[in-house]
């Protein structure tokens, strides 16, 4: 399949490896020289210097024999442009747009993105999805990474485990007799900075962080298993009052668990905005990293801290001040993944990757067939994919055990009809079943076979 791929920032960067890696005819267009010649160095890519939304560069580009053209510039105005002129001059079939101002998102306004009107098949909104994945992170504090999949039937965590941890040295194997009604399976293990996928015998180790997936009802188990424990956050503190900041309050607000959260803006005009958006929530101006404002913000005695400004450094930085101050739980928002392996030295719990959760959310509508969700994992080093078993796959019909995964690949689970079942050897895929799996990406290729799932347009 053709793609272009407009903006060669990080979410771009990313999906281009992705796609390119799985043999697409990919087209990168920036009008950074420096990003181009990157791409086209290091990736398996063709590269455009230029406006985006220029007739002239996209021709260059090849729109008018794309598949799909994906936008995701830094300019909502530009992306929207993007997917125009690639509908009206090139008939691209599919466009993706990436948009961050919440009024192009307000429901009132979604006949916008129609074919006569502004053609845009599929918009993604960053700040949205990670809004909704700190969300996650504060249902899940002990875990540093969580997803809901099968229409929060079921979870991914991600867990880092310590000397206190009860199973450690238990080959999984064990583990599955030891809880056999446990709804749950180690799908990665990331050891001395490597992900892979486990074998029945491998062992857990003190310093290991591991992805589990599990049963929604059995997370207060899996934690308790591997020595977390499922608090409930009554107060939280959240740093930084942008379009994510403010997204997480509001959602805090409207949740049947009352929630005391306080927003700390150092922006002025931002934090007067919030106040006015926000009708439960304590608005304070000033820096997050300031110990005279966390104390007044009673940072000690807040059950999480969300650093979510902009600025990674100040995030990591607020995260570890609020530490020291002693709040128990500190999230901080990251895009930089070399930064990622900063979080255990600095004593920081959890970490959201905008990156990783963008580029979940643009391959989920780009991949053809039944996938329902993918779930990026790390820095594009594991895909958590979700589909729905089609007739003509190869795994319809046939019981776990009979099908050839590559060793990169796990089953997590299944969902029959309503049922979460735990994967076994002798249980059946069936046609119409909902399937959960863990793939190396190397092996996604493999897996999108089995699955009769190819990156194509509807």
């Amino acid at each position: 399949m053709k793609v272009i791929i407009c903006g060669i920032g990080q979410v771009g960067w990313q999906i281009a490896k992705q796609l390119s890696g799985e043999r697409n005819d990919v087209t990168v267009v920036d009008m950074s020289a420096d990003l181009v010649r990157r791409a086209t160095e290091t990736l398996d890519v063709q590269g455009v210097i230029g406006f985006a939304s220029y007739p002239d560069v996209l021709n260059r580009a090849g729109a008018k024999d794309a598949d799909m053209i994906i936008a995701a510039t830094r300019s909502d105005e530009v992306n929207m442009v993007i997917c125009q002129v690639a509908h009206s001059i090139f008939s691209v079939p599919r466009k993706v747009a990436r948009l961050r101002a919440q009024s192009y998102l307000d429901a009132i306004y979604a006949d916008l993105y129609q074919s006569g009107h502004m053609p845009i098949d599929v918009v993604i909104s960053p700040e949205k999805e990670v809004a909704e994945a700190a969300l996650q992170r504060l249902a899940a504090p002990s875990a540093f990474d969580t997803e809901s999949f099968m229409d929060g039937r079921a979870q991914l965590l991600g867990i880092a485990l310590e000397e206190d941890c009860p199973v450690l040295n238990t080959p999984l194997r064990q583990l599955n007799d030891l809880f056999s009604t446990l709804r749950a399976i180690v799908v990665g293990i990331r050891r001395d900075g490597k992900l892979f996928a486990p074998d029945p015998e491998d062992q857990l180790f003190a310093g290991d962080s591991i992805y589990a997936f599990t049963h929604s009802h059995d997370v207060a188990r899996v934690l308790e298993i591997f020595g977390k424990a499922l608090q409930r956050q009554e107060k939280v503190v959240i740093v930084g009052g942008g379009a994510v900041g403010l997204a997480v309050a509001e959602a805090l607000e409207r949740q049947s668990h009352r929630v005391r959260a306080k927003l700390i803006e150092r922006n002025r005009d931002r934090a007067e905005v919030a106040s006015d958006a926000l009708s439960d929530t304590i608005v304070l101006n000033g820096d997050g990293m300031d110990s005279e404002l966390l104390a007044e913000a009673d940072i000690g005695r807040a059950d999480a801290v969300l650093a979510l400004t902009d600025d990674d450094k100040t995030n990591l930085l607020t995260a570890v001040r609020a530490k020291q101050l002693g709040c128990p739980l500190t999230i901080a928002l990251v895009n930089d993944p070399t930064l990622i392996a900063l979080m255990a030295p600095l004593e920081i719990d959890a970490h959201i990757n905008p990156r990783a959760t963008t580029v979940s959310s643009i391959l989920r509508y780009i991949r053809h067939g039944r996938v329902r969700q993918i779930y990026s994992i790390g820095d594009a080093e594991a895909e958590l994919i979700e589909a729905q078993v089609l007739s003509t796959s190869p795994l319809a019909g046939r019981m776990i055990r009979d099908i050839d995964f590559p060793d990169g690949v796990l089953v997590g689970g299944v969902l029959k009809g309503d049922v979460v079942m735990k994967p076994a050897g002798d249980l059946r895929i069936e046609e119409g079943n909902i399937i959960a799996i863990f793939a190396m990406s190397a092996d996604v290729p493999e897996v999108e076979r089995l699955l009769q799932v190819t990156i194509d347009f509807f």
